[in-house]
């Protein structure tokens, strides 16, 4: 999975397998999910614990926004999901990306590894695909993309992943996120470019 600035918002790419060992156990998981208009996360490690924190943060977004009346902060949301992260440390396998849009700071990502340790970047990888795609992200990353570049970005980013990870694979996700909310993108198996030389 990979979260990356562009000029108006940030863009976000994650495969669509979910494994247990060597099985295969869904082929089209969504490993981005929604938690207020303008904010997702996007989850790796264990399954059930990331969708499990993911539920309780979207209870306290909630509430926060009906007790205030005004949108949550990027910022907030990913302090939330810190703070669950790092207080259940020893229990929990959850890697997690927080990424958005508010009015106060613009596009935001927010990277939350296994131990609940918060660090805010312009690009982040996660997940167990994300050790084969830091060469190529290092040498074709530069600030100030357009969308239409960032959207291709991550998915040759993505589709590295795939072809070179066994636990990576099925289809690629892709989700916009700006001033207009969350758009989101699924490129089927034979939309994905194949990265390996033959």
């Amino acid at each position: 999975m990979i979260a990356c600035q562009y000029d108006g918002g940030v863009i976000v790419g994650t495969d669509t397998r979910t494994s247990s060992g060597a099985l295969v156990v869904c082929r089209t998981s969504d490993k981005i999910t929604q938690v207020s208009r303008y904010i997702g996360v996007l989850r790796s490690g264990s399954s059930a614990d990331t969708q499990a924190i993911t539920d309780i943060v979207k209870y306290h977004i909630n509430f926060y926004e009906m007790e205030r009346g005004e949108r949550i902060t990027v910022h907030a949301a990913a302090q939330i999901f810190r703070d669950i992260s790092y207080r259940y440390r020893d229990d929990l396998t959850a890697g997690l990306i927080v990424c958005g849009w508010d009015r106060q700071k613009g596009a935001q990502i927010y990277s939350i590894p296994i131990g609940g340790m918060i660090l805010q970047q312009s690009w982040t990888v996660g997940g167990s695909g994300s050790m084969y795609v830091y060469g190529y992200l290092d040498s074709n990353y530069k600030s100030g993309m357009s969308q239409e570049e960032c959207i291709s970005f991550v998915k040759k980013a993505v589709a590295h992943a795939i072809n070179r990870d066994a636990s990576s694979g099925g289809c690629v996700r892709i989700a916009v996120i700006n001033s207009s909310g969350i758009r989101r993108q699924l490129f089927l198996g034979d939309q994905v470019p194949s990265m390996l030389k033959h």
